[in-house]
């Protein structure tokens, strides 16, 4: 059972500012790193321990598949060094592992320990001291003086930039019953039927509920509304340096970036297709993703393999339609909801439940917020969301090479025009189908579990092996 509700998962949770090229290999990673050295600061073991002291890291199961792909080891280096990927810029992240490459040591606050990332970073297989993994994403850090244990913490990176502990005891998840929010909200709700509920019988706004909800929860909504203003900002900028920038991408797969060209084409009127050749939504989100895949900022929409469909749904709207600043924050809040209610009762991470829970997610939230920004009903916003979802179930993550480009990118191109698609669906219904959100998401997590590990994100299976 989810230790979390729904309505405790917020817009700003759901939503970070953070680096590609992947939220649960390397924002969580990086998270993970730099909640582990402040741990090793906080306890001041470190300060008392006279012997020499060696750091080791072991990255488990999908972390170690594809893990090099997605930049997990420097992503973990610059965590080590107190970085954070939303305030570091990327040039400094990069530079982390370079830089403990050539003086073999962390420091702890004066504290010297030794580690050398090509030999101290392990990439291990999918048990742990012979044991099942708490989650495919376990990463285990340790300090070692000798052979005596010095500091331990086990973390599993979730999705979306979400981290967990693990007890090192019992290897099992914490259950963080101490940190949840336990204050009676005003608007309480775990699942899609109760969250339209609470807009019904309240006479509310779908945005209203999440506004009141944080509110109570310490977030006035003048704060929400200004961090959500920077999320979207951090979207615009995004999507411009994608549409500026050309050239391959880096990895190996000698992929070339295709926004810029394809932006051109489009302004030139060259570019061929429907509804008066606008691939808008297609190129925006392309432009975020190549982005994403060089390992610059981007925002976990919930996850960055997922990135790019929001930011381009968002823009798109916002042109076509005019919208303004605060209905484009009222669509995120919106939004949020439908990743909540997927990350409490399925799954946001590919290497768990495959890219139905990341760009099939994502076009859900899509979805829902679109119909939110242009009138829709509260029920007409679950329906949108259910059409995202449903017709992702049993999509595969299965990126080549572990690198999120082929065929993520255009995933995100393809998920950007479906959720538009819902979107239309919806507001020419009255809202009224017959598959539920909630339906619908306990099938995503049945399929998730049934799925094979070879298709989730493990580059044994699928597109992977092309």
């Amino acid at each position: 059972m989810n230790p979390f509700r729904a309505d405790e998962i917020g817009p700003l949770d759901m939503f970070k500012i953070g680096i590609g090229p992947s939220s649960s290999h390397t924002v969580g990673p990086m998270l993970a790193a730099l909640e582990f050295r402040q741990s090793c600061l906080d306890s001041g073991v470190l300060a008392k321990e006279k012997s020499s002291l060696r750091l080791k890291i072991e990255l488990f199961g999908s972390l170690s598949a594809t893990g090099r792909g997605h930049y997990t080891d420097g992503a973990v280096c610059a965590g080590l060094i107190g970085l954070h990927p939303r305030e570091a810029v990327p040039n400094a992240i990069w530079a982390a592992m370079p830089d403990l490459k050539t003086s073999g040591q962390v420091d702890f606050a004066g504290a010297v320990v030794k580690f050398q990332p090509d030999e101290d970073l392990l990439w291990e297989g999918w048990l742990i001291d012979g044991n099942a993994l708490p989650h495919p994403n376990t990463i285990r850090f340790r300090i070692l003086a000798g052979d005596k244990v010095v500091c331990e913490k086990i973390s599993v990176s979730v999705g979306g930039g979400f981290v967990e502990p693990v007890d090192p005891r019992t290897g099992q998840r914490f259950t963080p019953t101490e940190q949840t929010y336990k204050k009676p909200l005003p608007y309480p709700y775990n699942s899609a039927a109760e969250f339209v509920d609470q807009c019904v019988k309240n006479n509310k706004d779908a945005w209203e509920i999440i506004i009141g909800n944080e509110e109570a929860k310490g977030t006035p909504e003048a704060e929400l509304r200004k961090k959500l203003s920077d999320i979207l900002h951090a979207f615009s900028e995004c999507i411009e340096r994608g549409l500026a920038n050309e050239g391959i991408l880096p990895g190996g797969l000698n992929v070339r970036r295709r926004a810029k060209s394809l932006w051109e084409q489009l302004k030139a009127g060259k570019s061929p297709g429907w509804a008066g050749n606008d691939l808008r939504p297609s190129i925006y989100a392309m432009a975020v993703n190549e982005e994403n895949a060089c390992g610059g900022t981007v925002v976990t929409a919930p996850t960055n393999g997922s990135s790019g469909l929001i930011p381009a749904v968002w823009r798109t709207l916002q042109e076509t339609n005019n919208l303004s600043e605060e209905t484009l924050q009222n669509g995120l809040m919106v939004a949020s909801v439908v990743g909540a209610l997927v990350k409490t009762h399925a799954s946001i991470s590919g290497a768990e439940v495959g890219c139905q829970g990341e760009v099939g997610t994502s076009c859900a939230m899509a979805a829902a917020g679109a119909v939110a920004m242009l009138g829709g009903t509260p029920h007409q916003m679950e329906q949108a969301a259910e059409i995202g979802i449903e017709h992702h179930l049993g999509m595969t993550c299965d990126p080549i090479m572990g690198l999120v480009q082929v065929p993520c990118i255009e995933r995100n191109a393809m998920g950007a025009v479906k959720a538009l698609n819902a979107t239309c669906l919806s507001l020419a219904s009255d809202g009224q189908h017959l598959v539920s959100l909630d339906r619908a998401l306990e099938v995503m997590k049945q399929t998730g579990l049934d799925m094979n590990q070879k298709y989730k994100e493990t580059s044994t299976g699928g597109l992977a092996l092309g």
